[in-house]
């Protein structure tokens, strides 16, 4: 098959790793892969550091007519198959380029659980033959809250890779890659530094957390928009002192490495793939119940949930799982053991080229 991504955003975070996972996933199998994003994404090096086919484009609103027109003519020359649409504008621009072109197949992949306003006004929603969702609770939100069509929405949760599962856990790494004291307690938070992550809620269990174990340390792995405030916020907290942010992580298995507590402190989400890395690489989880987490937080079995933006709920997890190594190595164990049966790269894979196979001899 010939495949065609989309993305406008410029950022790399679970839903631009999960495009270029994929990207790379299906060029391994032998299909043909492209991505359309802008100039300045963080995806497109990264893409073309493997090989896959890139192509520029402005995505500069929902009805950017000069990107729509050079994407059509790249999509009927090269004669895509199917073509994969993923962010807001680039899902109106990619979905109206690509029906015009006459692509057999379009999808639309939704990453974030926020609903979708499925009218006339909103036409763009009727244009895809199938809605990829990142988890089970996404999808019964556009079908129960939307308005979708039940057979058009398929649920195949964001895979995580081999080398995940493959993490050594090591303290050394702490002072080599991140200058933090070697006999540091390190609590990770990784994901882009934007409003619906909750990283402020994360910020305000740091004194508790403090108190009862003082060499702990807070390390946020990320970048983005909320930056700035957020280190006004640990100020204005007195905290600095016990966190550190990291800046963007391009080896992001390194912040597992030396991570002894991942936590999720977010207001809204799909599945995290941070989350999924997390427990791959055996370090236990605290995070909020919202989205698709409790999709794979099974609460005392594959992890810890927590209300969201409950800073005193969660700086208890953090406590209780320090404190309680019997609780500790449980939900690590189980937690492995899950996304290894259940969220395989190669699950999503498998998934993802399926339906694309169905939506292919369906339109034949």
């Amino acid at each position: 098959m010939k495949i065609l991504h989309t993305e406008w955003s410029d950022d790399l975070g679970g839903q631009e790793k999960r495009v270029l996972a994929e990207a790379i996933g299906m060029q391994n199998r032998g299909h043909h892969v492209a991505i359309a994003c802008r100039e300045h994404a963080k995806l497109l090096p990264e893409a073309k550091k493997v090989g896959i086919e890139c192509i520029t484009l402005p995505f500069s609103s929902s009805f950017d007519i000069v990107t729509m027109i050079k994407l059509y003519r790249y999509i009927k020359a090269m004669k895509f198959d199917i073509v994969n649409t993923h962010s807001g504008k680039d899902s109106w621009v990619g979905g109206i380029a690509a029906r015009l072109a006459g692509v057999p197949a379009l999808v639309r992949t939704r990453h974030i659980n926020i609903p979708l306003k499925r009218n006339l006004l909103n036409f763009i929603h009727y244009l895809p033959l199938s809605f990829i969702t990142c988890g089970d609770t996404m999808r019964e939100n556009l079908i129960q809250n939307c308005g979708f069509p039940e057979d058009k929405v398929v649920s195949i949760p964001t895979g995580v890779e081999d080398r995940f599962f493959k993490v050594v856990r090591t303290t050394e790494l702490k002072k080599s890659l991140f200058n933090l004291p070697t006999d540091s307690i390190v609590i990770s938070n990784v994901g882009v530094l934007r409003g619906v992550k909750g990283h402020e809620v994360t910020l305000k269990a740091v004194k508790k957390v403090v108190a009862e174990i003082p060499q702990v340390l807070f390390l946020f792995a990320g970048d983005g928009p909320k930056k700035n405030s957020l280190l006004k916020l640990s100020t204005e907290l007195g905290i600095t002192k016990h966190v550190v942010f990291a800046g963007f992580i391009k080896d992001v298995t390194t912040v597992f490495a030396i991570s002894d507590v991942s936590v999720l402190s977010s207001h809204s989400e799909g599945i995290p793939q941070s989350i999924l890395q997390s427990m791959a690489a055996g370090v236990p989880v605290a995070a909020t119940k919202v989205g698709g987490v409790p999709e794979v937080i099974e609460d005392e079995k594959t992890g810890l949930l927590i209300p969201p933006n409950d800073h005193d709920a969660l700086s208890a997890a953090i406590i209780r799982l320090i404190n309680n190594p019997a609780l500790y190595n449980y939900l690590s164990s189980n937690a492995r053991e899950f996304v290894l049966k259940n969220h395989s790269i190669e699950v999503m894979l498998d998934k993802t080229e399926s339906l694309y196979k169905a939506l292919m001899c369906n339109t034949r």
